[in-house]
């Protein structure tokens, strides 16, 4: 049987250094490359783009006074598709 070729310490801490510094470039290279692709932006319904305008509005008003928060609700009617809510989120989820 063949003797097992053998190895020092250093050598061995070089090779798994060497392995190390492989995965983790391996790793950020796919962390990059899978970045996912900005969205583009939905057009608003009219009467959404109305509902907003009209909540910025309520907003600095509120700011002016000294508030710093508006409780909005997104017009719900039975059956209807349009209902602003997922509008509504997107446009005030940086004012949170």
């Amino acid at each position: 049987m063949p003797e097992p070729i053998r190895m020092s310490r250093r050598a061995w801490v070089a090779t798994w250094a060497v392995l190390c510094a492989a995965g983790l470039g391996a790793a950020a290279g796919l962390n990059a490359s899978s970045s996912p692709d900005p969205q583009t932006e939905m057009p608003v319904s009219a009467e959404c783009a109305e509902r907003i305008a009209d909540l910025e509005t309520q907003l600095a008003k509120t700011k002016q006074e000294g508030n710093d928060a508006v409780l909005g609700f997104s017009r719900v009617q039975v059956g209807a598709e349009n209902d602003c809510r997922d509008e509504l989120r997107e446009h005030f989820r940086g004012d949170q």
